[in-house]
């Protein structure tokens, strides 16, 4: 069976024929069609408006929008309603005879639709319907950051990791909106994570300007991951603003951090970075502050190498996921400013390491660079979204 059809009836005994009909009718999986009520209205001396609702039955398909329509008429009005009380706001079609709602049908949900029809003649009437969509057999989810009501530095991207795989992207891109204080121009890329979990970042075409506020708008509900990942069942919002322009620079070459805040240079101090070589060297490029962990334990076998330290580590600052950190590293203070002998990380003295702590925020770039690294660091090893250039950045989008 097709889309449910309600005819708007000029007269009651019409509309009692009508509602006969509706609930005699079969839907395409066998239960009874959607429950259609049409009442008398208006003029009465020619045929009302016939009206057709898809989705439609018990076991209707979700990810779809909600499409009202009015044969041999136009429609004056139309709601569409869940059990909860929730709308379905929509936009009605120029000629006035189709209305299709701005959002998807969820899984899981039962809908009423009433509409309110018009003829050429003048003859009104109004129509109800209802269907229910199939629950989701399997649900996504989203870990974001930054967190929400945050101030962040100029290099913090938008980042979402997924539960489940993701593989229609482009459907779930539109869902994602950015709305910046100032138009910042920015694009979403997508890229496996760390964890091997599908993930979207959105990064600005530079680095955002100091004071921007940002609006993560994530209208996902009722949209299909594709096949393995599963549907998602609610939306995400999420704010930030952003803090200071502070960029810090780390030259390996000549062992030195610097600290700058709106260009000027704030600190500079020694450092020692990674000791050369393909397991002990630090990565260049720009990594960013993901998180600011204080004291903490760190042992080498955790990335790989063996039994070489067990210790803990005062001022953590996490650059990497794959264990780069900026921290206090006394027991290296003959190497400051000297040599790189590290085992990845980028070492300081206590007070230095103290003052860094204070004074940067999540989301402050690291830039580095020296001879003696052993690498770029990946896009995603961290926030490593900044070490490709804007139109290979923007080529990551899934709407491009």
């Amino acid at each position: 069976m097709g889309p449910v059809r309600v005819r708007a009836a000029a007269t009651a005994a019409a509309a009692a024929v009508l509602l006969t009909a509706a609930l005699s009718a079969c839907s395409a999986d066998g239960a009874p069609a959607a429950k259609a009520d049409s009442k008398a209205g208006g003029h009465t001396s020619g045929r009302p408006a016939t009206v057709t609702v898809t989705p439609h039955g018990t076991r209707a398909k979700a990810g779809e929008p909600v499409k009202v329509a009015a044969s041999g008429g136009t429609l004056t009005s139309v709601t569409v309603t869940d059990a909860r009380g929730g709308r379905l706001t929509g936009t009605l079609s120029h000629d006035g005879r189709t209305w299709t709602s701005n959002r998807n049908a969820v899984p899981g949900t039962t809908y009423t639709v009433k509409a309110a029809t018009r003829t050429k003649d003048g003859t009104t009437g109004d129509a109800d319907a209802s269907f229910t969509t199939a629950a989701a057999d399997k649900v996504n989810k989203v870990d974001w950051r930054p967190g929400s009501s945050t101030t962040v530095g100029v290099a913090q991207p938008i980042s979402l990791v997924f539960d489940n795989p993701v593989r229609n992207k482009a459907a779930v891109e539109k869902q994602l909106k950015v709305t910046t204080s100032n138009n910042t121009e920015g694009s979403w890329g997508w890229m496996k994570d760390w964890s091997g979990k599908d993930r979207v970042d959105w990064r600005p075409k530079e680095y955002w300007r100091s004071g921007t506020r940002v609006t993560l708008d994530a209208r996902l509900n009722g949209t299909d991951s594709g096949t393995g990942g599963g549907w998602f069942v609610r939306d995400y919002k999420l704010g930030f603003t952003v803090g200071a322009r502070q960029v810090v620079k780390v030259d390996l070459d000549s062992k030195r951090l610097t600290m700058e805040r709106d260009g000027k240079t704030v600190r500079s101090f020694p450092v020692s970075g990674g000791t050369p070589g393909p397991d002990t060297g630090s990565w260049r490029g720009t990594e960013v502050v993901m998180a600011k962990e204080g004291t903490i334990r760190m042992n080498s076998e955790t990335v790989g190498l063996g039994n070489a330290y067990d210790q803990k580590v005062d001022y953590s600052m996490r650059l990497t996921w794959s264990g780069t950190y900026a921290h206090a590293a006394p027991w290296n203070a003959a190497y400051f400013g000297r040599a790189n002998r590290s085992h990845g990380c980028i070492g300081m003295s206590d007070a230095n390491a103290a003052w860094l702590y204070g004074h940067a925020q999540l989301g402050d770039p690291f830039e580095v660079k020296g001879a003696e690294t052993k690498g770029e660091v990946a896009l995603n090893n961290g926030f490593g979204d900044w070490n490709v250039d804007w139109d290979q950045w923007r080529a990551k989008s899934a709407l491009r």
